[in-house]
């Protein structure tokens, strides 16, 4: 992809263009065109650790420059309260995504190309610069700006701070803080460094100003390396958390990586078939790649959930794990997620959310161990595995099914009519989990239409493994009938042709929600046509946008059309009208599982779709697509600006939309 200057030139929307680079650690870089930081999260090497763990912003930005005569020439900016210095465009002319990103400078008679890779498997972030074209030699200097905190943090000067700068083998070393790992800057060739320790004060965020948050920091500069090159001339940097030796063999190794991720997309997109919906694959499945980690220090296979801020979410990783791995060429990955969530269970639980150790994972979710129902019905459906359902799934499946009928933590249990209840007032355990001020935004204790759509498409699906197997019915033949039955009698409402949210004390939740989009595009479905017809439509016209669905209808008092405001605020907003783009996979399955004409009904949605389509795969997502959009138009993107989800089932739904034109 490739952003014009008319947009690297603009100094406002130079800041709402946001790349990244990760490292399949959880590490990654990522920062504005301008290369302003507008984010505490920005960063050249946020690095994750295992000790201690978590992700650490270690060096906030190369401050570079380049000098050329009476020329300098600034490739990078920073705000302060009411001024961004230097000023202007910084002599951007192009921003590309090539094997990660580049950014091609021009001032005069002078080129300047600068791109950007992170090692895979290494907190290894390596800078190209490239002088293409110059009248004589000129001068590369470097200022190194620390920050060496935990990146959902801000940093302040401090006096504990060690700024002794260590010599190297071409570059420099610096150890600023006992408990962090040391941090080592090195270049292609020999740099000069000089030392001038200073504090880069009050480096001001934006973008943490407009969500509420502390967005003044102070970072420490220990001094610039310099590095003199000709026209011509290529010099590489490191930042890394380990010696480097080969800077250009680790770029080239680097770069053959990704050309092999690029020929495998393109493969894997191929098998979809050949027509209009294929193409848009391979940059999608290429910026899947971002998410599927693996954990430093233990090395389990997991999902970050999104960039720049969020960790590894059973959830997540489960809605995500198809359109990331199987739909993505890369199946044995994602039985091996499969396998690594498995031990975690607990009390029929999946975690919420992981912890480093596993005595601290969250388990307060329920949704989360459904939706790994779904997630190995995926894999069954792409791989053709039974063996490996039978030998290593299988138990973990009819653990979480019994033990739901049981009972489990937070009043989860199976009624006498097969309906899961789970929750009470004060918990918030499906994926609309917002709290406010302690209380949950939208209460969806007792009876919740995905919940027991979920729980539905479970037990059918394990009653068919046990007849694959062989085994007895693995429970009474008679509850999932039952269940039907209690599905339409608690859900369905007849004068209104949609499904109720959530059922509680006898009270349906009348609000049109798209939690009810599961009940039709699940692979059983406790609806017949008829009523799985009308539920589509409902979501279709009420809820349904250019950038997925609303989270509740425009028409309901409590609607919020827009994201914005401080923590509260926001978190009042998140799931009352906000647009969240992963609702749209099970959308465009639900629709095609209801049209007369299949093909007709994938054109039209991804004609539906094509904003968000631009907006993530040329224009400021940067193949990317963000956790969520306004309400209400013109649908500002807000939250993570990269969300695994969001991502994989954007895959998936295009992936089925390409089968079913082909087929």
């Amino acid at each position: 992809m490739k952003i014009p200057q008319s947009i690297c030139q603009d100094p406002g929307a130079s800041l709402r263009h946001e790349w990244l680079e990760t490292n399949g650690l959880g590490g990654y870089a990522s920062s504005t065109l301008s290369r302003c930081n507008t984010r505490k999260y920005h960063g050249i090497l946020v690095a994750a650790l295992a000790d201690p763990p978590g992700r650490f912003t270690l060096l906030s930005k190369f401050e570079d420059s380049l000098h050329c005569g009476d020329l300098v020439m600034p490739l990078t900016s920073n705000c302060y309260p009411g001024v961004m210095h230097p000023a202007g465009h910084l002599h951007l002319q192009e921003f590309l995504i090539e094997e990660g990103p580049v950014f091609l400078y021009q001032s005069g008679d002078i080129t300047l190309r600068k791109a950007i890779l992170m090692v895979q498997g290494e907190n290894t972030t390596l800078t190209r610069y490239s002088l293409e074209a110059a009248p004589g030699p000129a001068m590369l200097r470097l200022n190194p700006l620390l920050a060496f905190r935990r990146h959902h943090e801000v940093k302040r000067e401090d006096g504990y701070l060690q700024g002794a700068v260590i010599p190297v083998f071409q570059g420099i070393s610096i150890h600023p803080y006992a408990g962090l790992p040391k941090l080592f800057i090195q270049a292609s060739q020999p740099p000069s460094f000089t030392t001038a320790p200073n504090w880069y004060r009050n480096l001001e965020y934006i973008a943490e100003a407009e969500r509420g948050y502390d967005c003044h920091e102070d970072c420490f500069c220990p001094g610039s390396l310099e590095l003199i090159m000709a026209p011509g001339d290529t010099v590489l940097v490191s930042a890394s958390l380990t010696p480097q030796t080969d800077l250009p063999a680790a770029w080239e190794q680097e770069r053959k990586t990704r050309q092999t991720w690029s020929a495998a997309a393109e493969a894997t997109a191929r098998t979809a078939g050949t027509t209009e919906f294929t193409s848009l694959l391979p940059a999608l499945i290429r910026s899947g790649r971002h998410f599927p980690i693996r954990l430093p220090g233990t090395g389990r296979a997991t999902i970050i959930a999104g960039y720049p801020w969020f960790d590894d979410w059973g959830r997540d990783t489960l809605i995500s794990l198809p359109g990331l791995t199987f739909y993505s060429g890369r199946p044995e990955l994602g039985v091996e997620i499969l396998k690594a969530v498995a031990p975690h269970e607990r009390e029929g639980l999946i975690p919420n959310c992981f912890a480093a150790n596993p005595r601290d994972h969250a388990y307060n979710s329920v949704d989360a161990s459904l939706w790994y129902f779904w997630a190995v019905q995926q894999m069954l459906d792409c791989t053709g595995d039974h063996d490996t359902i039978r030998t290593e799934l299988w138990p973990v499946l009819k653990r979480i099914a019994h033990r739901f009928m049981e009972g489990t933590r937070f009043d989860t249990f199976m009624m006498p009519d097969g309906l899961l209840h789970a929750g009470n007032r004060h918990t918030q355990l499906t994926w609309m989990d917002a709290t406010c001020h302690g209380e949950p935004v939208t209460p969806r204790h007792g009876f919740a239409v995905e919940l027991n759509a979920l729980w539905y498409n479970a037990l059918v699906f394990c009653e068919d493994l046990a007849r694959e197997f062989g085994e007895a019915a693995p429970w009474d033949p008679e509850i999932v009938p039952r269940l039907k039955q209690s599905f339409l009698k608690a859900f369905w409402l007849n004068e209104d042709g949609y499904l109720a949210d959530t059922f509680v004390d006898g009270n349906r939740d009348r609000s049109i929600r798209p939690n009810q989009i599961f009940a039709v595009s699940l692979p059983h479905s406790p609806l017949d046509r008829d009523l799985q017809q009308r539920v589509v439509e409902t979501v279709r016209s009420n809820l349904l946008t250019p950038y997925g669905l609303r989270t509740l209808s425009p028409g309901d008092p409590a609607y919020r059309g827009r994201y914005e405001g401080d923590q509260p605020t926001r978190d009042s907003a998140y799931h009352q009208g906000t647009v969240w783009p992963w609702l749209i996979g099970h959308y465009g399955e639900a629709r095609l599982r209801v049209a007369d004409d299949k093909r007709a009904a994938a054109a039209d949605l991804a004609q539906t779709l094509r904003p968000l389509l631009d907006y993530s795969l040329a224009g400021p997502g940067l193949v990317n697509v963000p956790e969520i959009f306004d309400g209400d138009a013109p649908h500002r993107p807000n939250g993570c600006p990269a969300q695994a989800w969001s991502s994989a089932e954007l895959i998936r739904l295009f992936t089925l939309f390409a089968r079913t034109c082909s087929g």
